[in-house]
């Protein structure tokens, strides 16, 4: 909950920041960030440094999908945007579903490494996650030194003000930021409790759990990738934003909650993991419609939409987490756990029924069209050059 909390809290600073520095400059500086904070944390001296550093990681992380969002908005069109966010949604998803087998087999294999040195297997498996985010960064200023991202959308972004009443007194966003809310409240149970839902209910070990939940993940990733190509095709198909989007998401979340019901009364393992992993499929699939609709429904000023909902998502995370260990030390049933999951999935196919921005909310154009309608120049080269 302290990594969701400082996640949620630096969601509106890090979408200013996104804005003002462009998503190039800004993704490599949140990577690094959290990066050495992750790295930090290997060092934690008791729980309250433990959770100081978790926090601080969870912050230097959120700007990452504000910036990566402002960026698809700028470079695709309407009915390339849900493709886009499903890839993106897809690439996260492949860290979730790969988190808990690599954790869960790290541990197992460090166990040597902890003995001879007589230090923590935890504390080499954090020192030992800092090291892909680095990488990464370099990685990506290597591919992307050659084609900028646009800057016209940024640079008109920052001088066009921004209306903080106008956000407060819009129902679409209201609507947006509460699907957000009870989605990443639901698809939390999966990166924290679910390992241990399994141990406890099904009788499995640590490593099986973790090798269980990467099921549920692969359900995920699919859902993420099949989510975004299918709801552009049918915005191409039928110009029906409101069924490519919106339908979309209904039919997913209400698909979710039913099968993760179903799950409970299988007796068979392999057959509720199964059924979970098909309904996280199906959340996926429906999910991908919140990163695409916040895109369309920002225009000029995405980051700060995105980083909007994405605040109120984070809120829903950090509270499941204690939601749910408090129910199980009330109750003393792990499977309530199941129910909470399917209930919270419910209620967000309502948010998305009712959920119908007919307009971006400030009025201005969105994305694509926005950029097109500047003369956008591109951020600067390394050598000072600029690619239109």
């Amino acid at each position: 909950s302290a990594w969701y909390l400082g996640y949620a809290v630096m969601q509106l600073p890090s979408g200013w920041l996104a804005d003002r520095w462009g998503s190039r400059r800004a993704v490599v500086v949140f990577c690094l960030t959290w990066s050495m904070m992750t790295l930090a944390a290997g060092f934690a001296t008791g729980f309250v440094s433990l959770l100081t550093l978790w926090g601080l990681m969870g912050a230097a992380q959120a700007g990452v999908f504000p910036a990566a969002a402002k960026a698809i908005g700028q470079i695709f069109p309407d009915s390339e945007r849900a493709r886009a966010s499903g890839i993106l949604a897809g690439g996260m998803s492949i860290g979730g579903a790969l988190a808990p087998l690599i954790t869960a087999s790290g541990l197992e294999l460090l166990l040597p490494v902890s003995e001879l040195t007589e230090v923590l297997r935890w504390r080499w498996l954090l020192w030992s996650f800092a090291v892909p985010g680095v990488l990464w960064c370099g990685l990506f200023l290597v591919l992307t030194s050659a084609r900028q991202l646009p800057a016209g959308v940024e640079s008109l972004a920052g001088r066009v003000p921004v209306d903080y009443g106008r956000m407060l007194r819009s129902q679409p966003l209201f609507l947006l930021c509460l699907q957000q809310f009870f989605r990443a409240m639901g698809m939390v149970f999966l990166l924290t409790w679910f390992p241990v839902f399994l141990q406890q209910t099904r009788g499995v070990s640590t490593l099986e759990s973790g090798y269980l939940a990467s099921y549920a993940g692969l359900g995920s990733v699919l859902g993420s990738f099949s989510g975004g190509f299918v709801s552009d095709w049918l915005l191409r198909r039928t110009g029906r934003r409101r069924l490519s989007r919106q339908g979309l998401a209904v039919a997913g979340m209400s698909g979710c909650s039913a099968l993760i019901v179903l799950s409970y009364f299988a007796s068979d393992t392999s057959l509720s993991i199964a059924l979970i992993a098909v309904g996280v499929f199906c959340a996926t699939f429906g999910g991908v419609s919140g990163y695409t609709v916040a895109i369309e429904f920002g225009g000029g000023h995405v980051a700060k939409v995105f980083s909007t909902m994405n605040m109120c998502g984070n809120f829903g995370a950090t509270l499941f987490p204690i939601t749910a260990g408090w129910l199980v030390a009330r109750t003393d049933n792990w499977d309530l756990i199941l129910f909470l999951f399917a209930g919270i999935m419910a209620i967000d196919a309502v948010c998305w029924a009712l959920l119908n921005p007919t307009e971006t909310l400030f009025g201005d154009t969105a994305g694509g069209e926005f950029e097109q309608s500047v003369a956008a120049a591109a951020e600067p080269l390394p050598g000072g050059d600029r690619q239109s």
